[in-house]
């Protein structure tokens, strides 16, 4: 997993994932996390949904979809998947490296 992504979901989660921790380790470690905010501090999950701009309607779909199932892994995985989202955006920004200094305004 890229560090910058565990980098931030540290910081914005406040949580200490280890650097070189692989995606299903993530999964689990989010997975646990979003059950005790289910099951302890549920504003705050949501407050922190809407901080990392988790998409409620795909949420909401997901839920309604898999009746029966636990919520905290697919909830884990939108996490994931928009943390992805927001790396890929930032390297697209990105202005390519071989710009002289003269040219970078």
């Amino acid at each position: 997993m890229e560090a910058g992504i565990l980098q931030e979901l540290n910081q914005s989660l406040g949580l200490s994932i280890q650097p070189g921790t692989d995606e299903a380790g993530l999964h689990q470690v989010l997975t646990h996390w979003v059950n005790e905010l289910i099951n302890h501090d549920f504003d705050k999950l949501v407050q922190l949904l809407y901080r990392i701009d988790v998409d409620e309607k795909k949420l909401r779909y997901l839920l309604q979809q898999a009746k029966g199932e636990g919520a905290a892994p697919m909830i884990a995985q939108l996490i994931i998947d928009r943390q992805k989202q927001k790396a890929a955006y930032r390297q697209q920004q990105k202005p390519p490296d071989d710009i002289s200094d003269e040219e970078r305004w």
